[in-house]
C-alpha cells in the first residue's frame, strides 16, 4: 500500500466540498411546496402542536432537507474514499450494481459497496446488495488468474466491530479508513478540511432556506389556512386522500 499525503487529502476536500453546498442550495431552488407537504407525516406535526404556518412550515422542510442532505454528504464521503483508495491501493469506481470500489491487495480483489452509515437499509436493500457482491464475484472469478474474490460493505461512520458473517466482510468508521489508507488517524484528520470556509457556504444556504420559508409559509396561509387558524383536515385530505383536490 502506498501512503497519501493529508495535504492531497486537504486539497481534494477543499476542490470538491463547494459542490456539496451547490447543491445543497440547487435544491433549495427546486422544491415545491406541494412536494414537500405530501412526502412527510401531516399526523406527526399534529402532535407536536405545531400552531403556525411558520413553525409548520419550517418544521416540514428540515426534515425534508435532512434526508437529503445526508445522501448528497453520503456521496461526497464515497467519492473521498475512492480517491484515497485510488492513490493508496491504484482502487478506482466499480461498474457492477451496488458496488463502489474495486482495489486488488496481496493476491485478493476487494469488491466495495460504500454506505454513509451503518444503519443504511431495510432487509430488501440487503438481500440485493448480497446478490450484487454474488453476481459480481461469479463474473470474476470465470477467469482463472483470479482466485480470491472479497466482498465488504463500508460504512464511513460509526462504530461497529469488523465482522466477516462469510458472505462479504463489515467494516464501519476509523477501521474503513484505516483499510483504504493505512493511517489510523484519517478519520479523524478528514474533518478539519471538511469544514473548509464552511461559514460562508451555509450562510448562503440560510438566506436562501430562509427566503424559501417565507415563501411557503405565504402560500401555505393561504391554501392551508383559515382565519389564521391551520385546517389540519384539509391539510390530511391533501397528503394522504385517495381522491384528487380541486
Amino acid at each position: 500500500m502506498k501512503k497519501i499525503s493529508l495535504t492531497d487529502v486537504e486539497n481534494y476536500v477543499n476542490e470538491n466540498i463547494g459542490a456539496f453546498h451547490e447543491n445543497r442550495v440547487n435544491i433549495l431552488k427546486k422544491i415545491k411546496l406541494n412536494q414537500v407537504l405530501q412526502k412527510k407525516n401531516p399526523y406527526l406535526f399534529k402532535a407536536k402542536n405545531l400552531l403556525t404556518a411558520e413553525r409548520l412550515v419550517e418544521s416540514v422542510l428540515q426534515a425534508y432537507l435532512s434526508s437529503s442532505e445526508e445522501e448528497l454528504f453520503g456521496e461526497f464521503l464515497e467519492e473521498l474514499a475512492i480517491f484515497i483508495a485510488s492513490k493508496t491501493l491504484g482502487g478506482r469506481k466499480a461498474h457492477g450494481s451496488g458496488i463502489d470500489l474495486e482495489f486488488k491487495r496481496s493476491k485478493v480483489i476487494y469488491l466495495v459497496s460504500i454506505k454513509s452509515g451503518v444503519n443504511w437499509g431495510n432487509s430488501s436493500q440487503y438481500k440485493a446488495l448480497r446478490d450484487n457482491f454474488k453476481k459480481a464475484v461469479q463474473i470474476l472469478k470465470q477467469s482463472k488468474s483470479i482466485k480470491t474474490v472479497q466482498p465488504v460493505l463500508a460504512s464511513c461512520y460509526g462504530k461497529r466491530k469488523t465482522i466477516d458473517n462469510g458472505e462479504y466482510l463489515k467494516i464501519c468508521g476509523q477501521e474503513f479508513w484505516y483499510f483504504i489508507s493505512g493511517n489510523r488517524e484519517l478519520y479523524t484528520d478528514i474533518i478539519e478540511p471538511i469544514g473548509h470556509h464552511a461559514k460562508e457556504h451555509n450562510q448562503h444556504y440560510e438566506e436562501e432556506r430562509a427566503v424559501l420559508i417565507n415563501k411557503f409559509t405565504a402560500e401555505f396561509s393561504s391554501e392551508f389556512c383559515v382565519d389564521g387558524r391551520i385546517d389540519w383536515k384539509k391539510l390530511v385530505q391533501f397528503n394522504s386522500g385517495n381522491s384528487k383536490m380541486t
